[in-house]
């Protein structure tokens, strides 16, 4: 994996960016609009293009975004992130706040932004349909909200010519059209991107309301510049931790990996047909058992969570210990009969007949945030039965959190209405 970043100043201090190197890459389009800084951040390889050169002096037209995406390509790049200024369109898009945008609309008139100039080696049409990666939104998403960063995670954008600003009747008629946010970059970077087969999202950061709202001041490139100046810091840290989950997603794969090899099948238990997943030999195995309970740890640590549920009953194995590195108290949801105080029942269905689980009355207290934790999924009756129970009760949950997660039983549906988690899958197998 390779990590291209256009528009990322600050990204080199060597605090953060080490191995740092520069590179002059000629592509057949011509050179790019800058040199590019290769180096790593937290084990990820990452190179630094400045869009609109070093010094700021290429116009929006004039940038050659087919030689920056080829040149970033050529050199290994996988994804690449896109930092870009906006005029909001939208009243609740402040300047100040963050977009992650997930569709634009190409307004420009002068870009070359295609590879495709003929069709000699054969028909090529890429489709834009979604032109941002998915995969990069989802994580810039992720990281938005574990900074607390004041963000919207959907929006349309806009890529006009330049370099001026829109006049007034522009900027009312690209709100009629759905646009969200405007400027005069983006456009040509995802089309290339998706044509070179990179994931591209791209950061927009809202500077100004352009010149549709009344009463607020029509944009300028002083107030633009400022207000940039002003989120710098806050883009670099989002860029940077996003690119840390990438090196973190990597060291968890191998431990995840490990978990899943530790996990024994045992075929036709509890009856002819069945593959049972048994994680006693997960449980027993000290490395594995500290890995699991870390990696819960780590994702749980910064939510706050009050209480901890356990599902009878390996549920209440990793939902004690996990409860008492949170510092959350733990709760069991249990089979009828086992509690000895006043409780509320949940039933749900079986392949033949249902049961039921339980939960002690005053278990959960209005409000209280509650991770729900089992060692598996299935087919998420009893998940959806505990999901009620908490509901009942007046909890916030959090997150649903399983070791295994069997997709093909489609458990994990019962339950979307809330966030689930679960470290591995045995789909197909």
């Amino acid at each position: 994996m390779k990590i291209g970043v256009i528009g990322g100043s600050g990204l080199d201090d060597p605090e953060f960016f080490t191995e740092i190197t520069q590179e002059n890459v000629m592509t057949p389009y011509g050179a790019p609009s800058s040199e590019i800084k290769t180096g790593k951040i937290a084990g990820i390889d990452v190179c630094i293009l400045a869009r609109h050169g070093t010094k700021h002096t290429i116009t929006p037209t004039q940038v050659n975004y087919r030689a920056n995406i080829f040149a970033l390509k050529k050199l290994g790049c996988t994804h690449i992130i896109s930092t870009t200024a906006v005029g909001s369109l939208r009243e609740q898009i402040k300047p100040g706040d963050f977009v992650i945008l997930d569709q634009l609309i190409d307004f420009t008139k002068h870009r070359n932004s295609t590879f495709f100039e003929n069709f000699e080696k054969g028909i090529e049409h890429a489709s834009l349909a979604d032109p941002f990666s998915e995969q990069l939104r989802k994580r810039l998403i992720q990281i938005c909200k574990e900074l607390n960063f004041d963000f919207h995670e959907k929006g349309t954008m806009i890529t006009i010519e330049g370099p001026r600003f829109s006049t007034r009747a522009e900027s009312h008629m690209f709100r009629t059209w759905g646009a969200d946010v405007i400027n005069m970059s983006i456009a040509p970077e995802a089309i290339l991107s998706k044509e070179a087969g990179l994931e591209y999202s791209a950061i927009a950061m809202s500077t100004d309301y352009d010149c549709w709202r009344q009463g607020e001041e029509d944009v300028t490139a002083d107030i633009v510049f400022s207000r940039m100046r002003k989120n710098a810091e806050k883009v670099k840290n989002l860029i940077i931790k996003t690119i840390e989950s990438f090196s973190t997603q990597e060291s968890m794969k191998k431990d995840l990996e490990e978990i899943k090899s530790k996990i024994r099948t045992i075929p036709n238990f509890p009856k002819p047909g069945v593959m049972f997943r048994d994680i006693t030999t997960l449980l027993k195995d000290k490395e594995g058992l500290n890995k699991i309970v870390e990696i819960f740890y780590q994702r749980y640590k910064n939510k706050k969570i009050d209480v901890v549920a356990g599902i009878e009953s390996r549920g209440f194995i990793l939902g004690s210990i996990l409860a008492s590195k949170l510092n959350a108290g733990f709760i069991p949801i249990r089979k009828p009969g086992k509690l000895p105080a006043e409780t509320i029942s949940q039933e749900y269905s079986l392949e033949y007949g249902t049961d039921k689980i339980e939960i002690h009355k005053d278990a959960i207290e209005p409000g209280q945030k509650v991770l729900v934790i089992d060692d598996l999924v299935a087919t998420g009756g009893t998940a959806e039965a505990a999901l009620k129970l908490v509901e009942n009760l007046g909890g916030d949950i959090v997150e649903f959190a399983f070791i295994v997660d069997l997709p093909d039983l489609k458990g994990t549906q019962k339950i979307e209405k809330y966030p689930f988690f679960s470290l591995i899958g045995f789909e197909g197998e």
